[in-house]
């Protein structure tokens, strides 16, 4: 089990992993050693978070996540297969983490009387200044 928070957990059989050539540099084993890990986790069928949780992870995945609603995450950071496993489960709890939190609703709030005379003195200025520049019919 892959504790995300104490009310929440991911089993490992959730999730599947793929080791697969990384890109990059390398050296001599680079094209013999399947370093880089692939990660995949299918959130619409995932009976481990809730609905909510779900569709604010879909809204954070952006691209990572498929049209089928499963989230890939790459990791090729690392020379080695463990470190970069760790690298994509420790990714995918924090994107989880980051779903947990509920933003608060955003309340309108209402200008001050005070920005509101502001605001009408500086239009007033700026359209005195212009009026200075117009020619007016009949002088010259």
């Amino acid at each position: 089990m892959i504790e995300v928070s104490p009310r929440i957990r991911i089993p490992e059989e959730e999730i599947v992993l793929a080791f697969v050539r990384a890109s990059g540099p390398g050296g001599q084993n680079v094209n013999k050693v399947s370093s880089a890990v692939q990660l995949r986790f299918d959130v619409a069928a995932s009976p481990s978070l809730p609905e909510a949780v779900k569709a604010r992870l879909a809204g954070l995945a952006g691209r990572r996540l498929t049209r089928e609603g499963v989230l890939v995450i790459q990791a090729q950071r690392f020379r080695t297969q463990e470190r970069n496993r760790d690298d994509a489960i420790e990714r995918l709890v924090e994107l989880v983490r980051a779903a947990l939190k509920v933003d608060p609703p955003r309340r309108p709030t209402r200008p001050t009387l005070g920005s509101k005379t502001r605001r009408l003195e500086s239009k007033a200025r700026r359209g005195a200044v212009k009026s200075l520049r117009q020619d007016k019919p009949g002088q010259e």
